[in-house]
């Protein structure tokens, strides 16, 4: 394999990127990780959340995902994305809207599971509106 790492993300659309890297981070329902060339193997899935390729160079490029599966083997890692897009095509008014609408209907959940399921989604999302912002380089109140 050729010094890096292979990177490929692929969303049901279209297949985003296939290169070598340096790194890339992404972020796994456990938590964001880190993958590097001769990673050991490893399969997880993936929460909403933005995927940052560092290039050999030092430039890095961030990328949508929203959820899927991540697998790392010695051929590379591969992304697996429900969906996927550039930062730059990230649509934050649909977020914001997205966030309204779990926020009504944790209002009207009525049972307790209901309340916890809504109030994840809630946050889930609050997060990735925080994590935006810190990527836009805005001010996260």
């Amino acid at each position: 394999m050729a010094e890096g790492l292979k990177i490929e993300i692929v969303s049901p659309e279209r297949l985003l990127l296939s290169e070598t890297v340096h790194s890339v981070t992404v972020p796994g329902t456990e938590g964001y990780f880190t993958v590097m060339n001769d990673h050991a193997p490893f399969m997880t899935t993936l929460r909403p959340g933005f995927i940052t390729v560092t290039r050999t160079g030092g430039q890095a490029d961030i990328y949508f995902v929203r959820g899927g599966f991540a697998d790392v083997s010695p051929d590379g890692l591969t992304i697996l994305a429900e969906e996927s897009v550039p930062f730059s095509e990230f649509d934050h008014a649909d977020l914001q809207a997205q966030i309204q609408a779990a926020q009504e209907e944790l209002t009207r959940a009525e049972s307790p599971e209901d309340r916890t399921y809504a109030q994840d989604v809630v946050s889930g999302l609050l997060n990735l509106a925080v994590e935006a912002q810190q990527i836009n380089g805005a001010h996260v109140h």
